[in-house]
């Protein structure tokens, strides 16, 4: 396979901003079983000079999808083509954008469960056989018209894996699910941040960082930001556990790593709806809050923690939940249960 130098698509950080995305498989924390796989398809398709095959990325937002696609076309050498799924609206888009591929490079489609019926038959042929079928004219004198592609890889991300059609997912060779991050993956991405962002930052508040990241790396370095404000601020060089725990509780975040809008969702289930079943929508318009944000950002891990159930009569408070907010189980008063955790007891120090 040729080697290229890979250009960014995209516009460049400002010179002051530091981008905290690994660049290689080898610096890309979590994920093992995926990122050991891939290595070895990728090594695959270069020696054989062939095109990676197409590779279908899903999970909740904030997992690395994006990262991943950018990481698989450094490997491979070659230049990455971003999209999304909404931008592609009309299937000429979709025919530009291929045929502009060379060999062997990157199309990268987020958010590829959004993409229109019309621009998703036009990928069928051009995912199989590297061809595109083009109707010219209208009525009788229609005629078809097949123009070859180059051999490309396609790589699709996505939070809504059950929302991208079959015939479009069965094209994909590749396809990987991401999980929810564990509390020691995270506290080694929260370490290698700190370092990128000049900060000094103890082992204390790292854990305490990744404890409340909702196992999603994202998070975490978008908390790991905000902490670093605070402590510039305040004029601290050293960052230690308590200015974290100080930063987090401003932020209003908590020990479990639920926000605002969290608590607020669990307190209008218990309070509003004596703790469920509750319709999605009805609880979307009691939070104030839009049903799909719920569905895509908030209930995933409202679910691994286990303050969440669907039903099929609709969502409903666990037992959990009334114990993390301090509220009296219905049938059991004053009962507390040891609440659900994604990670295990203890933290490494």
């Amino acid at each position: 396979m040729e080697q290229r130098i890979v250009s960014a698509a995209c516009a460049p950080h400002d010179e002051g901003e530091v981008s905290l995305r690994p660049r290689r498989l080898q610096d890309f924390v979590g994920q093992r079983q995926i990122k050991e796989n891939l290595a070895v398809f990728i090594e695959a398709a270069m020696k054989r000079r062939e095109s990676l095959d197409h590779v279908l990325l899903y999970g909740p937002p904030g997992l690395g999808k994006t990262t991943l696609a950018h990481i698989i076309a450094q490997e491979l050498g070659v230049r990455l083509y971003p999209t999304s799924g909404p931008a592609l609206e009309r299937a000429g888009d979709m025919a530009a954008v291929l045929t502009n591929l060379e060999a062997h490079e990157v199309l990268f489609v987020d958010e590829i469960h959004r993409l229109p019926r019309v621009v998703e038959e036009i990928l069928y042929p051009a995912m199989e056989d590297y061809c595109l079928d083009i109707i010219i004219g209208k009525g009788p004198g229609a005629r078809s018209l097949r123009i070859d592609l180059a051999p490309f890889t396609m790589i699709g991300a996505t939070t809504r894996a059950g929302l991208v059609s079959l015939p479009l997912r069965d094209r994909f060779g590749i396809i990987a699910r991401l999980d929810f991050y564990p509390k020691e993956d995270l506290h080694a991405i929260v370490s290698r941040a700190a370092v990128l962002l000049g900060m000094n930052l103890d082992e204390g508040g790292a854990w305490e960082i990744a404890g409340r990241a909702r196992g999603t790396p994202r998070v975490a370095t978008r908390l790991l930001r905000r902490i670093r404000d605070f402590a510039e601020v305040a004029g601290t060089a050293d960052v230690s556990r308590e200015i974290v725990q100080s930063s987090l509780e401003r932020l209003e975040v908590d020990e479990a790593g639920l926000d605002k809008v969290d608590r607020i969702l669990l307190t209008t289930l218990i309070e509003k709806f004596q703790g469920g079943p509750v319709g999605l929508d009805t609880l979307a318009a009691s939070a104030r809050e839009e049903s799909g944000t719920i569905e895509d950002v908030y209930e995933p891990y409202l679910l691994q923690m286990g303050y969440l159930q669907r039903t099929p009569r609709g969502r409903v408070a666990t037992i959990s939940a009334y114990t993390h907010l301090k509220i009296a189980y219905p049938d059991r008063p004053g009962a507390t249960i040891q609440q659900a955790t994604l990670f295990p007891e203890g933290e490494a120090e």
